[in-house]
């Protein structure tokens, strides 16, 4: 328990720092080494990262960094809908599936493309030439694929998040990060209500939810005051070290789900 409540406040205040959000480490680690069905993975981890983004956002009132209300909430709303279209697909997958182990190589796959991407686009984003969209319906379209990307994986968007933002509306790295967070509120409420009503959370320890809860609380709390005192350049240095972390975990992850269909 206290290895879940450490995971988890380390990885929630990584991801209000950076603007991941902290399911996308969350996730692929509780695969590593938690032994429990990736159903429930996925439901704990979103609930975390629902409640840090809820912290983080509240802390964030009266910083110098704001939300692009306008643009950012379009985003939101296409995530919303796209954290419904990805849940579905989840369970899709799962039906189709029926077997923990393959749902774990699609998920982990999946995430070894993305964050293996996410890491090149990072890496040169300085010699990329950025937009500035402001059509409604591209800013709702971007966002229901993150939103749709961000609940089948279970990771609340997070660095697929921050590398929209930089491309389709040129934001700064601070800036991105807390629209990143406003984002994900969004897709994992929809995601949260989602797997309540269709009843699809697993089989869920209702002491690891709230030490995982808590964590989440307190990593948001402490994610944006260290933010508040970093660099553009820090917080990208941290991001850029998270993406190598997470393609290695969830490379390990994949091998780990291809050998239990093996056997």
């Amino acid at each position: 328990m206290i290895l879940y409540f450490l995971l988890c406040i380390i990885s929630t205040t990584v991801g209000a720092i950076s603007g991941i959000g902290g399911g996308v480490i969350i996730k692929p680690m509780f695969d590593s080494f938690s032994g429990m069905p990736v159903t429930a993975i996925s439901f704990l981890s979103g609930c975390t990262v629902l409640s840090m983004s809820i912290v983080s956002l509240l802390s964030s009132r009266g910083g110098g960094v704001k939300v692009d209300k306008r643009r950012g909430t379009l985003l939101a709303v296409g995530a919303a809908a796209g954290g419904i279209l990805g849940k579905m697909a989840f369970e899709w997958v799962k039906s189709l599936a029926r077997n923990d182990g393959l749902i774990g190589v699609v998920q982990s796959s999946v995430m070894i493309l993305l964050t293996g991407g996410v890491l090149l686009y990072v890496v040169h984003k300085n010699h990329i030439k950025t937009l500035q969209t402001q059509s409604t319906v591209c800013c709702i379209t971007v966002g229901l694929v993150l939103g749709v990307l961000g609940a089948f994986l279970g990771i609340g968007g997070g660095p697929i998040n921050l590398v929209a933002l930089y491309f389709f509306f040129s934001m700064d790295t601070k800036t991105a990060a807390l629209n990143s967070i406003y984002i994900i509120l969004f897709s994992q409420i929809t995601s949260f209500i989602t797997a309540v009503t269709q009843g699809s959370i697993g089989q869920v320890n209702s002491a690891v939810l709230t030490v995982m809860v808590i964590g989440g609380i307190m990593g948001g709390l402490i994610g944006r005051t260290v933010n508040k005192r970093l660099t553009g350049k820090q917080v990208d240095k941290l991001f850029i070290s998270i993406l190598f972390v997470i393609t290695g975990i969830s490379i390990c992850n994949c091998i780990k789900y291809v050998t239990l269909l093996m056997n």
